[in-house]
């Protein structure tokens, strides 16, 4: 009977020592499992949430100002990020060459930049790149990029064209984004110029269209003046006169624009380009172009 309350004790025993064993594993795999797994779920938990959040935040900047023309003022000021104080559109070689010494003659000279040469093709160009981004074309703006960047006549104003274009789509994309400016820098695989860049820009935020090219062709012109006011022919009560002056021919211009084709582009202001060219071997130059 001893030897049998012996043995009953050891089972118990030995029963106690398999369940500590038991115990201790459970412990040590939990702590691995803590130390290990759970870090691993937190950050991939982080970058889950992160990626929410960067989604929801274009989409939050999108919806506060679609159909807002409101961001037009920020793009097209000079304190936007493009540079576009560094260049003169050839009219440093304009005044030089005596083309532009008054008020008058700056306004004949940008009047016929507008109407006649690249403030019009760009125009247009602006104009087909919003639709095609409204459409999600991306292949024609693929194409339209290709062809401003043809349509440049010289070296330097494809500089100022595709510069200013790239730094705008920069600063855009980094704090005015857009899926459709993302998806625009994604398809294109070359530089693109100003005015398609700001045409999908505002697509993106659906601004409407006539809008913009009101906008894009008063800071284009209001850019000129800047250039003649620091080459001299100009003060700045005159500058500003030169721009009210315009106003009613960028608001024409811009009614005609929003309904164009592509193949109405067509430029001939001759002697604005032909200055682009002087102005590559200038002897001394303040602007980039």
């Amino acid at each position: 009977m001893i030897m049998g309350i012996r043995i009953v004790i050891m089972d118990i025993h030995m029963i106690m020592v398999i369940v500590m064993v038991v115990i201790t594993m459970m412990i040590i795999m939990t702590t691995l499992m803590v130390t290990m797994i759970m870090p691993l779920l937190m950050f991939m938990t982080k970058i889950a949430i992160t990626i929410m959040i960067m989604h929801m935040g274009i989409h939050t900047l999108t919806n506060m100002i679609e159909g807002n023309a409101l961001p037009l003022l920020v793009w097209l000021s000079p304190s936007f990020p493009v540079g576009a104080f560094a260049y003169s559109h050839a009219l440093e070689w304009a005044v030089e060459a005596g083309d532009i010494s008054d008020m008058e003659s700056c306004k004949a000279w940008i009047a016929d930049v507008i109407e006649f040469g690249s403030g019009k093709t760009d125009a247009i160009l602006l104009t087909q790149s919003w639709y095609a981004a409204m459409k999600g074309d991306f292949m024609s703006l693929q194409e339209l990029s290709e062809l401003a960047i043809a349509l440049q006549p010289s070296s330097e104003r494809h500089l100022e064209a595709v510069t200013q274009g790239n730094a705008f789509i920069a600063a855009s994309l980094a704090a005015w984004p857009s899926d459709r400016l993302n998806i625009l820098k994604q398809k294109v695989d070359s530089d693109i110029v100003y005015p398609i860049a700001v045409g999908v820009a505002a697509a993106g935020f659906n601004i409407p269209l006539q809008n913009t090219v009101e906008s894009f062709l008063l800071c284009f012109v209001a850019n000129l003046v800047s250039s003649v006011i620091r080459l001299g022919p100009l003060g700045q009560t005159n500058g500003q006169k030169t721009i009210a002056s315009l106003m009613p021919l960028v608001q024409n211009m811009a009614n005609k624009v929003v309904h164009s084709k592509l193949s109405d582009i067509g430029n001939s202001a001759f002697r604005s380009d032909i200055a682009s060219l002087q102005h590559e071997t200038q002897y001394t130059r303040l602007f980039r172009s």
